[in-house]
């Protein structure tokens, strides 16, 4: 029965890598549609969110079947309570892609990104699809060390956010109000992306420690 427990873990474990790949994948190919007006590409990023949900539900479901069947206590409960959470967190990063080609979409067949910002947008999806992988890869090894480095990469997406709003105040800024708006949004979306992966290996350092509190904070105790 035990051994039939664990194999229902490491399900769970494993359906939140898949979900880490899946974002990851859709953030990129977001990026896409938006620096190059895919729409075809917009749209299917768009569609696929829902791919991404029915993961997500998979994954509250068994989680809530292991509850009820198997009373798990201890590091298994932490287990098992947590991954729902990851899953709400990893979820809302398909989200903020999806958001991203509906932008692509909305301002088709024009580009959404100025050349300007073009750089800054590019750098903030390599950021992004790291990110992802990063996740994955601290959700399949529940390593301390690799959520700290989650936290590390997601400095670099803060700075770009930053100079995102710098790029916006400048006085060469010469874009209309749309395209303004569209960047504050866009630029906030990639951000959040990066805050909800920090936010999954808060919760690894969490399942690993039985802590609540960063990263840091985690490996030193």
């Amino acid at each position: 029965m035990r051994n039939a427990f664990h194999d229902d873990l490491d399900r769970v474990s494993d359906q939140l890598v898949l979900m880490t790949r899946m974002v990851g994948v859709a953030i990129e190919r977001a990026t896409e549609a938006l620096v190059n007006a895919d729409l075809g590409i917009a749209e299917s990023v768009i569609a696929a969110d829902d791919d991404i949900d029915t993961v997500r539900r998979e994954v509250d479901d068994l989680a809530v079947d292991l509850l009820a069947r198997q009373q798990p206590v201890a590091t298994d409960l932490r287990m098992v309570v947590t991954a729902m959470h990851m899953a709400s967190d990893i979820e809302r990063m398909g989200d903020l892609a999806r958001h991203i080609a509906k932008i692509a979409r909305m301002r088709y067949p024009k580009l959404a990104v100025p050349e300007v910002v073009l750089p800054n947008i590019k750098s903030m999806s390599e950021c992004a699809i790291d990110l992802a992988k990063q996740t994955g890869a601290a959700i399949d090894s529940k390593d301390v060390h690799a959520a700290l480095e989650i936290e590390r990469s997601d400095d670099r997406m803060d700075d770009l956010h930053r100079q995102i709003f710098a790029a916006l105040h400048d006085e060469g800024w010469d874009q209309p109000t749309e395209t303004a708006v569209d960047m504050t949004l866009l630029s906030r979306y990639y951000e959040r992306f990066g805050d909800h992966a920090v936010a999954v290996a808060n919760r690894i350092v969490y399942l690993v420690t039985g802590r609540y509190g960063d990263a840091d904070e985690g490996l030193q105790r």
